[in-house]
């Protein structure tokens, strides 16, 4: 079953290949993401390195046919030999599993989708174009989601061919230079020609014609294969599958294809589907067209289970029964990405992509602001950037925290702190979604106009990052102790003895002063303390000064020119907006 749909891809750490002779091999899945701009020749260079296209490989629905485009996530894959570094580890060959992710700017959310179920990432760049604007955003999920990128500078049979190596060289230089401000900044720039003189695109480049003059692919193989680290996975623990295409079967049942991100699968065990709020027990299994009796955390499979209506779940999760949540309210670790322009500011609207869903929400950022930096005297407008990037990048380096003291107290923000290393955020969701907790999440402003060369056509969509680390219920919300500084100024009208005073003006007509009394007050920003001892007629208020008469010229010269200001805390979710100094 499955046909030409056939699961995505296949097998991981202990996954087994029956041979001819009986014998079983043990494979190690490797999923690769390719991510790019839009017709930098991605599905071209998949194409060149696959021996085998699986769900939606190669643009081969008719919508991206028609636009020349890729439209959806594509799955193909290729069997290679071990690296030298794993051959001491238990498996007798790898399968190189590559995502092939779109580049055109309305589908970020797909990309974003795509690039967190990758173990390494192609950054695949036109070598004539150079750097665009999705290349720059793939370049953040990368930085965001993955360790480890190669460069691949395609297209490289479009240089002239007498000037070739001079071209390449500048373009090379010039990609160097914007990963000098990144985590990659070592990452290698391998040159293809992944479909020499065809462009990516085009009509001719959709037909489905193997690849016969592919340059750079052995070279880029072999770099692949020495970059390769071994994931950290472990097939116990709770399932949790990704789910991104849902297809009928007629007489089968309804097939999901996706990819393992903990815990593992096998024929007959029970699924949930979270969003749906349903169960089913897998009926049957495939990799690489092949039919499985299990399967653990890295990989790629298909699986068919009946009685699910596949027009109910596009994308999505499957899990072991009860282990997934639904979130609408949940602590965020978060950080500014450094390449979006603009504030981030406290409820405004985001695009919170978690998996394969992106939803709307609003952000509450709180938490400790950073010391402002010291300048250098003397320092120039050039190297002030320079250390400012430097920072930047090393904020970027330093991992987000992965735990909430939900006792202490911290600052309300208006907007996000981009130089701060511990900045959290209150994500409240228009819409429930299924995740795992921590779950990586991204915020974007989605909406911006890049199709059009308006002033959006350059910008970073991609706000901030970080981790969801736990749900929120409307109780433990009201409990937690964000705070906003408060001021209330007021006057003095005149010293009633040494240490009295009679005040006017702190509070608004109507205002129940009695909730004040007892509070501490201050006589302009580095005077006295005294606090509010009784109301005095119906607007104004008497103070006191306990320690007036040590005072230089007692009360009378301190109240001199100065204003009389009431300083509180009050938490942000406290419905009885109680004050607190």
């Amino acid at each position: 079953f499955f046909k030409d749909f056939c699961c995505d891809v296949h097998e991981f750490a202990m996954s087994t290949e029956q041979t001819g002779a009986g014998e079983k091999k043990r494979t190690l899945n490797i999923n690769v993401g390719i991510l790019g701009h839009v017709d930098s020749g991605k599905t071209s260079l998949s194409r060149a390195l696959s021996t085998v296209g699986s769900t939606a490989a190669f643009d081969k629905s008719s919508q991206s046919k028609e636009r020349g485009i890729t439209l959806d996530l594509g799955f193909s894959s290729f069997m290679t030999d071990l690296p030298e570094h794993l051959k001491s580890e238990p498996y007798d060959q790898m399968q190189i599993t590559l995502v092939d992710c779109p580049g055109h700017a309305s589908l970020i959310r797909t990309i974003i989708g795509g690039a967190q179920i990758i173990d390494m990432m192609l950054l695949v760049i036109d070598v004539v174009k150079g750097i665009q604007t999705q290349t720059a955003e793939c370049l953040v999920i990368g930085e965001i989601l993955n360790d480890n990128l190669i460069v691949v500078l395609n297209k490289l049979d479009m240089l002239p061919e007498g000037t070739r190596a001079e071209k390449l060289a500048k373009m090379q230089t010039r990609i160097s230079k914007t990963l000098s401000a990144t985590k990659f900044a070592s990452a290698p720039m391998i040159p293809v020609a992944a479909r020499p003189g065809i462009a990516d695109g085009s009509a001719v480049a959709n037909l489905e014609v193997a690849p016969t003059e592919a340059r750079g692919i052995e070279e880029l193989v072999a770099t692949l294969k020495e970059r390769i680290k071994l994931p950290a996975r472990r097939p116990d623990g709770p399932l949790h599958f990704a789910i991104d295409h849902c297809f009928p079967i007629k007489g089968q049942g309804t097939v999901l294809t996706g990819t393992i991100i903990s815990g593992s699968m096998r024929i007959g065990q029970e699924i949930e589907f979270p969003e749906l709020k349903q169960s089913r027990k897998i009926k049957s299994m495939q990799m690489f067209k092949k039919p499985i009796n299990a399967a653990a955390q890295g990989d790629r499979l298909g699986v068919c289970v009946t009685q699910l209506d596949a027009k109910s779940l596009e994308r999505g999760i499957a899990c072991s029964p009860g282990y997934i949540k639904t979130v609408t309210c949940a602590i965020m670790a978060v950080r500014h990405i450094r390449f979006f322009k603009s504030a981030c500011k406290t409820k405004f609207k985001f695009h919170v992509t978690v998996g394969h869903t992106t939803v709307m929400g609003t952000a509450t950022f709180f938490g400790r602001r950073a010391a402002p930096s010291e300048p250098v005297g003397g320092e120039d407008e050039a190297k002030a950037k320079a250390a400012a990037a430097a920072r930047a990048l090393a904020l970027a380096r330093q991992p987000l925290p992965d735990t909430f003291d939900a006792a202490a107290e911290y600052e309300y923000q208006d907007e996000l702190d981009a130089n701060s290393a511990e900045q959290w955020a209150i994500i409240q969701l228009e819409h429930p979604l299924s995740c795992a907790l921590p779950a990586t999440a991204i915020g974007s402003h989605l909406d911006t106009d890049t199709e059009h060369g308006g002033a959006g056509a350059s910008m970073c969509r991609l706000a901030f990052y970080g981790k969801l680390l736990q749900c929120l219920t409307p109780d433990e919300l009201k409990a937690l102790r964000v705070f906003k500084h408060k001021q209330k100024e007021g006057q003095v009208e005149r010293v009633q003895d040494d240490q009295t005073v009679i005040c006017k003006n702190l509070f608004k007509p109507g205002t129940d002063m009695n909730q004040f009394i007892g509070m501490t007050v201050q006589l302009g920003d580095k005077g006295p303390l005294g606090r509010i001892d009784s109301t005095f007629g119906k607007t104004k208020f008497k103070c006191i000064f306990p320690d007036a008469d040590e005072l230089p010229g007692g009360l009378t010269e301190a109240c001199k020119g100065v204003r009389l200001y009431l300083r509180f805390k009050r938490f942000v979710f406290d419905e009885e907006k109680k004050m607190v100094q």
